[in-house]
């Protein structure tokens, strides 16, 4: 028996692996977010319930796009030291394996959004689906330097997705949502990208700094990061949160924008890694902020 368990976890913990678990839980956060927003006043039981079905099959189908992922960029992730742990890439999982996984997950998350949450929610998650893993992964990153600003529309699907669960429709609303994360991916990922270059180069990926270079890719970041903080007061403007939101966001904004501009100014693999880290932290202020606005 415990021969088995130890031969079982270990396998567990690669299949949890190619899931990409934080990622995840920050898509689910935001779907919440969504939900949340969507529903004026406090959530009854009915509403908790939904939501609580909704964010379990979001989190399958995003986890299933997540494996795919791994499983077509297993060649691409070996070369990249970032990446080079990760069970495709090592060979610890087999190909039919991780298809099979992605499989089940995207079919089990696609009933379970379709029979206890509405059949929109179930397509659009499942669209948010296909951009990313084939969209995204299979045709757009490996062609142009422009990937993370078209493949950004499958990756700021979250709130719509939380949104249509609880209401049935995709309302401007959630559209406002839709367009932060949108303008905020580039300058999330540019940032790493600059530091892990040499990295992309060796794959062969046309990411922004090894077609465009350092100095230009900087630049995009800066510019970025002010649409981005213009984008973040659309919710106040739109009357959909209240001075806390407001506050917080244009703080977070406000740092967002000075590690751009230092970033621009003089550069360094230190600074690009602090300002990637800050831009995970961004994000998730701003909607925890929208969460706490909401029941001001």
């Amino acid at each position: 028996m415990s021969t088995l368990g130890f031969d079982i976890l270990p396998r567990w913990r690669q299949f949890n692996a190619l899931t990409k678990p934080r990622v995840i839980q920050l898509i689910v956060f935001c779907a919440l977010i969504g939900m949340v927003l969507a529903i004026p006043g406090l959530p009854k039981e009915q509403d908790l319930k939904l939501a609580g079905y909704a964010c379990v099959g979001i989190w399958l189908v995003a986890a299933a796009a997540a494996v795919f992922n791994c499983l077509v960029e297993k060649r691409i992730d070996a070369l990249m030291k970032r990446t080079s742990w990760r069970p495709t890439a090592k060979g610890e999982l087999t190909d039919t394996e991780a298809f099979l996984f992605s499989t089940l997950l995207c079919t089990a998350g696609s009933f379970v959004l379709y029979e206890m949450v509405n059949p929109l929610t179930m397509w659009l998650t499942f669209a948010t689906f296909v951009g990313y893993a084939v969209v995204y992964t299979v045709i757009l990153k490996p062609l142009t330097p422009q990937n993370i600003v078209i493949g950004g529309a499958s990756g700021a699907m979250p709130p719509v997705l939380g949104w249509a669960a609880m209401t049935g429709e995709v309302g401007p609303e959630a559209l406002i949502l839709f367009l932060i994360i949108f303008l905020w991916t580039p300058p999330h990922f540019w940032a790493l990208a600059l530091y892990r270059v040499e990295d992309y180069r060796k794959s062969g990926l046309p990411m922004l700094p090894v077609t465009h270079g350092n100095e230009f890719t900087r630049l995009q970041i800066l510019l970025y990061t002010i649409v981005l903080f213009a984008s973040c007061l659309l919710p106040f403007i739109y009357q959909m949160s209240g001075w806390f939101y407001l506050v917080s966001a244009v703080m977070l904004s406000l740092v967002f924008c000075a590690y751009a501009y230092r970033l621009w100014r003089a550069y360094s693999d230190e600074l690009a890694r602090a300002t990637f880290k800050f831009s995970l932290i961004h994000l998730s202020l701003l909607f925890a902020a929208f969460l706490i606005d909401h029941y001001l």
